[in-house]
Order: structure tokens, then sequence, then C-alpha cells
């Protein structure tokens, strides 16, 4: 019997498309709410998403999402393929469009504080009663109790122990983790009601998302000095003639190549692990250039990507 091999990648998802005939309705602004409803739309559901007018004195064809204002191009892929609608749901005339869309929708996915939800008339029991098939995914910033207290990515990473100094990380990962669970919870939730035949109700917290993410550094995999914390020395970040160069040669039959290009002796992991073999390749590549070493990743078989300083 043969394997189907599924990429879940946007261009993998034109044959398989498990979300085909669901339709989402998305509430929520920013990033990690229309980050999920971009994979739920790469996963084939029909997706819509209802947003606050843009602030007055707004550019025409302004968004009422912040995330039109930070980046729009980044607004522009999020919503590519989503059929936005503008409604101010604090109006009677917004409260009419969106339960228009909630007796069509199979999900409604929110990232209001639950305080919120209640102004709104979007409580789960209120919601259940009225829409019994519809589900909903809730994206909130920390689980249960917490769910009220202010926070962005930002904090949930400091609170999981993944901001290190006064550098600001690269990039949203707890958005980013939180939207992937998201879309996860999504897919449950339709799961659920297929075979239950009613809506169900699933929080994601985007604290929990940061302490995903974290779980290596929490268990000691990525503390200082642990394998790949920077205690092997075919697993770092190292200065190279015109660059840097970013190795990760842990498997012993790379870390083998590696220390035979270097002119260093290997035995076994522990070879990995002494000051000498950090010293020796830290010296072989200070002195390659980032092409020379492009080459050797080739011809070696190497894991090793270069970048410049």
């Amino acid at each position: 019997m043969g394997m189907g091999l599924i990429r879940m990648t946007p261009s993998s998802n034109k044959a398989r498309q498990p979300l085909k005939g669901v339709r989402v309705l998305n509430l929520s602004l920013n990033l990690p709410g229309p980050a999920a409803l971009m994979r739920c739309r790469q996963m084939g559901a029909t997706c819509v998403k209802l947003e606050p007018p843009a602030p007055p004195g707004s550019a025409p064809g302004a968004s009422g999402d912040p995330m039109g204002l930070y980046k729009r191009s980044a607004y522009d892929t999020l919503h590519q393929g989503v059929r936005v609608v503008v409604a101010d749901l604090k109006t009677e005339k917004g409260q009419k469009a969106l339960h228009r869309e909630l007796t069509k929708a199979d999900v409604l996915l929110t990232s209001f504080r639950p305080s919120a939800l209640i102004k709104m008339g979007l409580d789960w029991k209120l919601l259940h009663k009225r829409y019994p098939s519809l589900s909903q995914v809730a994206i909130v910033g920390a689980p249960g109790a917490r769910a009220e207290e202010p926070g962005h990515d930002l904090t949930y990473l400091a609170e999981n122990g993944l901001i290190i100094g006064l550098d600001l990380p690269p990039t949203l990962y707890a958005d980013m983790g939180g939207s992937l669970m998201a879309s996860e919870a999504i897919l449950q939730a339709v799961l659920m009601q297929r075979q239950k035949g009613k809506g169900n109700f699933v929080e994601v917290a985007l604290s929990e998302a940061a302490a995903y993410l974290a779980l290596p550094r929490t268990w000691g995999l990525a503390q200082e000095g642990a394998a790949v914390g920077g205690g092997h020395a075919g697993y770092r970040v190292y200065p190279c003639k015109d660059g840097r160069v970013a190795v990760a040669a842990l498997e012993s039959h790379f870390a083998k190549s590696l220390c035979t290009a270097a002119g260093v002796p290997y035995a076994n992991i522990l070879s990995m692990l002494a000051p000498a073999t950090h010293q020796t390749i830290a010296n072989y590549f200070q002195g390659m250039t980032r092409k020379a070493l492009d080459a050797l990743a080739v011809e070696q078989d190497i894991p090793l990507y270069t970048l410049a300083r």
C-alpha cells in the first residue's frame, strides 16, 4: 500500500484540503487570529472576517485592523482569499451583520477578553444556545482566570524565559505559535462537530503557545552549555572570514565530517564537547570565506548555513 505524502505548505494544499466546505468567521485583529485564518484558508476553508471601520481621518481604503497600519503588505498576505466585511459590532447594524454571518458559519474565531465577549453577547453559553452547531475557538492571552490580564507576544515570551538581555526577539514567536495552535483547534472543533453533531468551545492561550515553544529550554536542552545550547562544537554559530556560519552537525556522521574538514580527531560525541574541539573548529571557520563554506557543505555533506556579519 502506498503512503500519501502531505507537505503543509501553501502550495501543497491545492490537492488536499481538509477544511474544504467549512466556513470560518473571524472577529480577531492583529496577528494570531488572522494568521490562523490564513492557515485555514490554505486548508480549503471558506473564510470571512468582520473588522471595525478605520479610525476617523484614515486614508481611503484603510483598514480597521491595526495590522493594516503596522504593515499593509503583511495585512494583505494574511487576508488573501478572505472576504473582509466592515462592521462596527457596537452598533445595531454591525450586530445584524454579525448574526447574518453566524447563521452561516461552522466555526467562530475570536481574540477578545472574556468580558468583551460578554458585552457583545458572544459568551459561549449564549452563543451555543442560539447556534448549537457552531463551534468557537477563543484566542486569549493567558488561560482561565488570567484571560483578563493585559499582555502581548513580548510579555508571554518573557514569562517563559525566551527574552535574553535587552534585545527584542527576531520574530513574534508567541503570536505565530498561537496561530498554529488556533488553526489546530479549528481542525479539532470541526472533527468534534462531525463526531458529536454539535458545536464546541476551544480556548487557545498565547502564553501557553510561548510555554510550548520554550519546552526545549525548560527541559535543559537549549540552556547555555547544553548540547544544543553551545556545548556541542558542531551546533553553534561561529564567525568566519567574511561573515558567520551556523553549523548543525549533531549526528555522528555529520560531526565526523566536520572534524575531518577542520583537522580534529573524532572518537564519539565526547570529542565534540571538548574545549579544544571548539577552539580548533572556531579557528578553522575563522579562516574560511562564506563561499568556501557553502562549497564545503555540499562536498562533505555538512549541515551549515552562512550568514552576513
